[in-house]
């Protein structure tokens, strides 16, 4: 089993030793490797961290719209793509998605409903679902709702030819369980 992912972030965060901790080998990457044409890695998983549309937090986005086509081929030769929330009143904040996404910020604490699907709730492991942080909801998009809050879905998936996508607004780092399943798989896709 290879358990490999890639954090696409401008510098390296606590984020990446939480999924470095979870048994991952994670590699950090910036905008400017994303951008690199020489740039090629090989990954089970991708994970865009919570703020990557806010440029007070990240000068990412810009790179992600560049390099759709790019993670696009990543997800449908069987790459997976987690991607939390913008952290930024943008509806447009996941054009660069394969599919279309609307996304509204709004954060607050919310109780959340897990729609049948363990996998999804894997994400929620060891939290209280009364009482959750999120940053938004998703008014509008293609795919199906996974974990919803009362304003609207959190956590919703997508299969994208071979590989699959998650877009969440959770607030929160994701359980260790859903983690090492979404991170590890038998083979790696290149980047």
């Amino acid at each position: 089993m290879i358990c490999r992912a890639g954090v696409l972030w401008d510098t390296p965060q606590i984020f990446h030793r939480f999924v470095e901790d979870c048994g991952i080998n994670c590699d950090v990457i910036t905008p400017h490797l994303l951008a690199a044409p020489f740039f090629r890695g090989q990954y089970i998983a991708m994970i865009i961290p919570t703020g990557f549309a806010n440029r007070r937090y990240s000068q990412l986005l810009p790179a992600l719209r560049a390099k759709s086509d790019r993670i696009h081929g990543f997800i449908e030769k069987g790459g997976r793509l987690l991607v939390f929330g913008a952290a930024e009143c943008k509806s447009d904040a996941y054009d660069w998605l394969p599919f279309s996404v609307e996304y509204s910020h709004c954060y607050g604490d919310y109780p959340l409903r897990i729609c049948d699907d363990p996998t999804s709730a894997s994400f929620l492991d060891g939290y209280d679902t009364a009482c959750i942080a999120c940053d938004g909801y998703f008014p509008a998009f293609e795919g199906i709702p996974r974990i919803e809050s009362p304003q609207g879905p959190v956590l919703i998936q997508a299969e994208v030819g071979e590989g699959m996508v998650i877009v969440t607004s959770i607030h929160e780092y994701p359980g260790r369980p859903f983690l090492r399943r979404f991170c590890c798989g038998n083979r790696e896709t290149l980047f």
